[in-house]
């Protein structure tokens, strides 16, 4: 029986985080880290950089190869974790004898959705979120020239531009009206939209795939109003769910994800979550929801790290944010995109020369934003989100063509230049078209 007393059940985003933070504090308590991926923790945005050959694994790392030996942490990857004991305190991992914790934190991240599609286990069906199913996707590529994505989200955008770079025909299906609809309002996804036919995307909204046709292999698609579309590969992209398997009917309480509180602790004591798998605080609706994204990930992971070490502290809260650059395109949206009808909300817009910048307030307090093209400003914008600042004496100024510190009350842009935002101490570096973050100023 092995014994720790940090375990970390997560090599991504958020369990490094959690280490980190965890080591800041305690220097010489056991630490372990299991993974069921073979590697060490790598950036999985930039997958897509790996299917087109830009970047290989040591280019992909999140942290240097002797990050585990130089802060004494026991790396277990390669193992799946089968089960909790929560009176015991216990993992059982296959081919590991089992492993008794003192503090535990599932950073176990999400799987993708892979719906009931006839023909779905065929040979050239893929999905799209770590390291092996873009190794996977790489090495079928000699076999294949038109692909067919099914999701026109984050993940098949990506997907996409990665198969057109290595010359691959695709097509996208979006059972939604539009694409990239969870993140975007009705404007900007049509911008985005004619990015992608300008690149010869094929785009088919408001449809599914309803089979997956080949004998052994794919050969095409069929659509559910019965058109067929012939392709030698299939990506299914239309999203992920939080994996929670591990904590499901022993008594820890789950909603569509682990609930944590304001220190990223969940129903259990000794038990925290973060990151894909967890449903934390979010600023903008004041409530527990999911936001899968890398950076509330690693904040959320170096709160739980903090407060599994003894130190309490609280997580600020996350929210829906995003910086993409897909087909020559710079986008950045954060918090409530598309508010409804009744939401009580102003929402502040401006286009011309082909850029679009969009604010959503209520009660004067930024609670959304949209920024096409342009988006150096974005973060400015997203800050005084953050912050939750009253911006009604200036909210015209934040789609201004000539928007920037100088356009904030003087107290605000010399507390800005002086003071950087929380989520970037110690944040990690990587490309704005990778990260789904953009709180920089």
């Amino acid at each position: 029986m092995m014994r720790t007393k940090y375990l970390i059940i997560g090599n991504s985003a958020g369990g490094i985080a959690a280490a980190e933070a965890i080591r800041e504090v305690d220097k010489i308590g056991s630490l372990m880290i299991i993974s069921d991926e073979p590697y060490p923790a790598y950036s999985r945005p930039l997958i897509s950089k790996y299917l087109t050959r830009e970047r290989n694994l040591d280019g992909m790392l999140f942290r240097p190869a002797d990050f585990y030996s130089q802060n004494d942490i026991v790396s277990l990857s390669g193992k799946k974790v089968k089960g909790l004991g929560l009176e015991s305190h216990t993992a059982e991992v296959e081919r590991v004898e089992r492993i008794v914790w003192e503090k535990l934190l599932l950073a176990t991240g999400g799987v993708p959705i892979v719906p009931r599609i006839e023909g779905i286990r065929k040979r050239g069906v893929f999905t799209f979120t770590t390291l092996d199913d873009a190794k996977a996707i790489d090495g079928f590529l000699d076999n294949a020239s038109k692909a067919v994505v099914i999701g026109g989200g984050l993940i098949g955008i990506s997907v996409t531009e990665a198969l057109v770079q290595r010359g691959v025909e695709v097509a996208v299906v979006e059972m939604k009206e539009r694409i990239l609809n969870t993140i975007l309002d009705e404007q900007a996804s049509s911008i985005a939209e004619e990015a992608l036919r300008q690149a010869s995307v094929s785009i088919v909204t408001s449809h599914t795939v309803a089979e997956i046709c080949g004998e052994e292999t794919v050969s095409r698609v069929v659509l559910d109003d019965g058109e067929e579309i012939y392709c030698d590969l299939v990506v299914v992209a239309i999203g992920v769910v939080p994996r929670i398997e591990l904590v499901e009917g022993i008594g820890i309480k789950v909603n569509r994800g682990i609930v944590v509180d304001r220190h990223m602790a969940t129903s259990h004591p000794d038990i925290y979550s973060c990151g894909d798998a967890a449903e934390a605080y979010d600023f903008v609706y004041g409530e527990n929801r999911l936001t899968p994204i890398w950076p509330n990930a690693y904040l959320g992971g170096r709160i739980a790290g903090y407060n599994m070490a003894g130190v309490k502290t609280e997580y600020p809260g996350g929210t829906a944010m995003n910086s993409l650059n897909y087909f020559g395109l710079d986008i950045a949206a954060a918090g409530m995109v598309a508010p409804s009808y009744g939401d009580g909300c102003e929402v502040l817009s401006r286009q011309n020369d082909g850029i679009y910048r969009k604010v959503i307030l209520k009660d004067d307090l930024l609670v959304g934003m949209v920024f096409v093209r342009d988006i150096e400003k974005s973060g400015i914008v997203f800050s005084l989100m953050r912050d939750r600042v009253d911006v009604g004496s200036f909210k015209q100024a934040l789609v201004a063509d000539d928007f920037g510190l100088v356009s904030l009350p003087r107290e605000l842009w010399q507390e800005r230049l002086e003071t950087p935002p929380p989520e970037l101490v110690s944040q990690p570096v990587m490309p704005v078209e990778t990260v789904e973050d953009f709180a920089g100023e």
